[in-house]
């Protein structure tokens, strides 16, 4: 089984469902960090979440993030499995006011 470390990049998450990363069939994935930086003035509120089967499971919601700060949302001993179809989300109660780096390991 080979594996791969990528980091997907996210700009400009907005006040609609922002899609951040999606599992695929064929692969194996481990969010091994997720960082969201506010990219404004202002304090944020975040929510980060995975849809399943129409379903959203909350990883973090209403999180606030002051101005110029980042959220760890998934970091340290914490990780992630993601299964074939999740879709990992992000909705910020201000349009375009963050940036994601999702860090994942990939197993194919």
């Amino acid at each position: 089984m080979a594996s791969a470390f990528v980091n997907t990049l996210v700009k400009d998450i907005t006040n609609s469902a922002t899609t951040l990363f999606t599992a695929s069939a064929s692969t194996q994935h481990v969010i091994i960090g997720l960082s969201i930086a506010n990219t404004t003035t202002s304090s944020i509120t975040m929510d980060v979440y995975i849809t399943r089967s129409a379903v959203n499971y909350y990883l973090i919601k209403g999180a606030s993030i002051a101005p110029g700060n980042t959220l760890v949302v998934v970091g340290a001993d914490q990780k992630v499995v993601m299964v074939s179809g999740d879709v990992l989300k992000a909705l910020s109660g201000t349009a375009t006011s963050a940036d994601a780096s999702i860090n994942h390991l990939d197993l194919t």
